[in-house]
C-alpha cells in the first residue's frame, strides 16, 4: 500500500487573504506497506510576494533564497504526478490541503479531493484525548529524535511525521522485532545442532476420572462408523 507523507511551508495562514498567501516549500516522503522507501519529493517555490516576518521566524525561508526558485505553476504537474491518487498523510491536513488546492486552482490544474488526505492530528487527538498533539509533542511521546528541527522545514517535517504516523498506526514494522527474534532463535538452534528429545518421564494426565468417563460415554454414542473411532 503506497502512501505519501506530506508537509508544506507557507507565507501565512490563509491563501485567500489579500494579498494571497502562498506555498513556499513542499516536502513529501513515500511510504510503502508502512515502510519508507527512500523516495522523496522536495521543492522550494517562489511565492511572488514578500515573506512576512512572522512566517520567516517559523521556517527561516527568505525572499532572497526563493528569488530564483520556480513558480508553483511550473512544478504543479510534476507534483501531481508524484502524488497521483495515493493517500496523503498530513498533520493538520485541512491547512495544507487548502493551500495545495488554492495553488492548483490558480495554476489551472485539477484539485485534490479532500478524502485523499489522512489527518494525523485528528488520529492523535482521538487516540490521546486531552493530550498535546503537535508534531513535537508526538515526537516526545514516541521517543522520536527531532533535535534537527530547529525551525519548520517541509521535507524534514514530513520525514519526522512518517515516523510518528507509523507509531500512531501500531508501531514501525510491527512484525520486524518478532521476525528478528525468530531468525536469531532459528540460527542458534542450527548452530547448536539442536534436535527435540523425548521427555525422560511422561507428564501425568490432568483429566479427572469423571472427565475420562464422560469422554468414553461420548465416544460410545458416536457409533462404530464415526471418524473418531475409526482413526483412534
Amino acid at each position: 500500500m503506497r502512501e505519501i507523507v506530506l508537509d508544506t511551508e507557507t507565507t501565512g495562514l490563509n491563501p485567500y487573504d489579500n494579498p494571497r498567501h502562498r506555498i513556499v516549500e513542499i516536502g513529501a516522503v513515500e511510504v510503502f506497506n508502512q515502510v519508507p522507501t527512500g523516495k522523496t519529493y522536495h521543492q522550494y517555490i517562489n511565492p511572488e510576494r514578500i515573506m512576512p516576518k512572522e512566517a520567516f521566524e517559523v521556517h527561516g525561508i527568505s525572499n532572497d533564497f526563493l528569488a530564483d526558485k520556480p513558480l508553483f505553476a511550473a512544478i504543479a504537474q510534476e507534483f501531481l504526478e508524484f502524488v497521483g491518487d495515493t493517500k496523503m498523510v498530513i498533520h493538520n491536513a485541512e491547512f495544507d490541503m487548502r493551500f495545495l488546492n488554492a495553488e492548483l486552482e490558480w495554476a489551472k490544474k485539477p484539485t485534490l479531493p479532500g478524502d485523499q488526505a489522512l489527518d494525523t492530528l485528528k488520529i492523535a487527538r482521538r487516540k490521546f484525548p486531552g493530550s498535546p498533539a503537535s508534531l513535537d509533542a508526538l515526537c516526545r511521546r514516541f521517543g522520536i529524535d527531532n533535535s534537527a528541527r530547529e525551525k519548520h522545514g517541509a521535507l524534514l517535517d514530513s520525514e519526522i511525521l512518517a515516523e510518528v504516523y507509523l507509531e500512531l498506526t501500531g508501531g514501525k514494522q510491527p512484525d520486524f522485532t518478532l521476525s528478528q527474534s525468530q531468525s536469531r532463535n532459528a540460527q542458534q538452534l542450527q548452530d547448536d545442532n539442536w534436535r527435540p528429545k523425548p521427555r525422560p518421564t511422561a507428564l501425568p494426565s490432568r483429566l479427572s476420572d469423571k472427565e475420562k468417563a464422560a469422554h468414553a460415554a461420548f465416544v460410545d454414542d458416536l457409533g462404530e462408523d464415526a471418524l473418531w473411532v475409526r482413526f483412534t
